[in-house]
C-alpha cells in the first residue's frame, strides 16, 4: 500500500550499526561494544529517560556525509516499507549545541532528500523542530539560521520534554515563521503535564496547521470539536505511545476515526522503538483488529493532513484508491 509518513524525527533513525560506524569514522566513544548492547540499552518508561539517550546517539553526527548516510538509510527503508511521501523532522540545536554547523546539518540532509527523490522515488519536505527545553531565543536564533535555506523547509514544529515548555513560550517564533510562509506543527505528547491546556494552546494561540501525537485531545470534546473544524490532522506513533503507556492506544485512534478526527500512522524514532512504518502498522492491527476500512482510512488521513498541494494530494490518494481496488 502507498503510504505517507508525517511524524518521524531523522534522528531518531539512527540504527546501531551506523552509529558504529561513523563512531569509527569520527572517533567518537560509545559506551556500548556492540550494537546489540546499544539496543539491549533502549530501556525507556517515560519521555526523559527516551531523551537521554536520544541525545547522547547523536554524537556520532558531525560532517555533512553523516546526515547524507543517515537521511539516505532512512529512505532506503522507506521506499522498501512503499511509503512514497514524507515530511521529516531534523532537530539542528542539537547538533550546533555540539559544534556542528547548521548548514553542514541541513545541507546533508537535502542532499539525501534530492537523491532519494530521483533514485528511489521517496518524495519528502523538511520540517525544522525547536527544543522546548531549551530557550525561545535560542529557538529565534536558529530560526534565523534557517532564513538562507527557506526554499529547503515546509514548516517547523516543536518536540523534547514538555514538562514546564508550554507552547505559548515560542509564540512570537512561531508567528515569525508564520509570516515566512512556513507550516506549524507541535508535539502534545500522550499523558504530559497540562498536556489539555497545551493541546488548547497549539490550536488557539498558535493556530498550528497539525499536532503531533494529541491523543489526549479525547478528553476534552470542546478540543475535539475544535480540530475537526480545522480539519487539522493528528500524527500518532502507536509503538512510540506503547512505551509510555502500555499501549499502542488503538482503543483512542478507533475513537478518533468514530469522532470524525483524522488520526495518522507514525514511526516517529523507529532506531530507538525498533519499529518503522509497516511495524506500527501490523502491531496496531494486531492490538486492536482494525477493519481494512480503518486501516486504509488512516493511510489515506497521512496524504489528507500532509501539506503536499491539492493537486499533489490528490494524485497519491488516486495511487491508493487504485491499490486498494486491486485488493477488493
Amino acid at each position: 500500500m502507498p503510504k505517507a509518513e508525517l511524524h518521524v524525527h531523522i534522528e531518531g533513525t539512527l540504527e546501531p550499526e551506523l552509529s558504529f560506524a561513523l563512531a569509527q569514522k569520527n572517533g567518537v566513544s560509545l559506551s556500548a561494544e556492540t550494537p546489540e548492547q546499544m539496543i539491549a540499552a533502549y530501556n525507556f518508561h517515560d519521555l526523559p529517560s527516551f531523551l537521554d539517550i536520544y541525545y547522547a546517539g547523536m554524537s556520532v553526527l558531525i560532517e555533512e556525509e553523516d546526515f547524507y548516510a543517515l537521511t539516505m538509510a532512512y529512505f532506503e527503508k522507506a521506499a522498501a516499507q512503499h511509503i512514497v511521501y514524507v515530511e521529516l523532522f531534523f532537530d539542528p540545536q542539537a547538533h550546533t549545541s555540539r559544534g556542528v554547523a547548521f548548514d553542514t546539518v541541513i545541507e546533508g540532509i537535502y542532499r539525501a532528500q534530492q537523491d532519494a527523490n530521483t533514485k528511489l522515488g521517496v518524495q519528502s519536505n523538511l520540517i525544522l523542530c525547536f527544543l522546548r527545553d531549551m530557550s525561545a531565543d535560542s529557538a529565534m536564533k536558529h530560526l534565523l539560521m534557517a532564513e538562507p535555506h527557506l526554499s529547503k523547509l515546509i514548516g517547523v514544529g516543536l518536540d523534547s520534554d514538555e514538562h514546564n515548555n508550554p507552547p505559548s513560550k515560542f509564540a512570537e517564533v512561531f508567528a515569525k515563521a508564520r509570516e515566512w510562509g512556513l507550516k506549524l506543527t507541535m508535539h502534545c505528547d500522550v499523558n504530559q503535564h497540562n498536556t489539555l491546556e497545551h493541546i488548547r494552546q497549539v490550536l488557539e494561540d498558535i493556530d498550528v496547521d497539525r499536532i503531533d501525537h494529541g491523543v489526549n485531545i479525547l478528553a476534552s470534546d470542546a478540543l475535539c470539536d475544535l480540530v475537526k473544524q480545522k480539519n487539522i490532522g493528528l500524527t500518532i506513533c502507536p509503538v512510540s505511545n506503547q512505551f509510555v503507556v502500555q499501549s499502542l492506544t488503538s482503543t483512542e485512534i478507533k475513537t478518533m476515526l468514530e469522532r470524525g478526527l483524522m488520526p495518522t500512522i507514525n514511526s516517529d524514532d523507529p532506531s530507538y522503538f525498533r519499529a518503522y512504518l509497516n511495524k506500527n502498522l501490523i502491531a496496531l492491527q494486531q492490538e486492536g483488529g482494525f477493519s481494512q476500512e480503518e486501516l486504509s482510512t488512516l493511510v489515506a488521513n497521512s496524504f489528507k493532513a500532509s501539506w503536499l498541494t491539492s493537486t499533489e494530494k490528490d494524485q497519491y490518494l488516486a495511487g491508493l484508491n487504485d491499490y486498494l481496488a486491486k485488493c477488493a
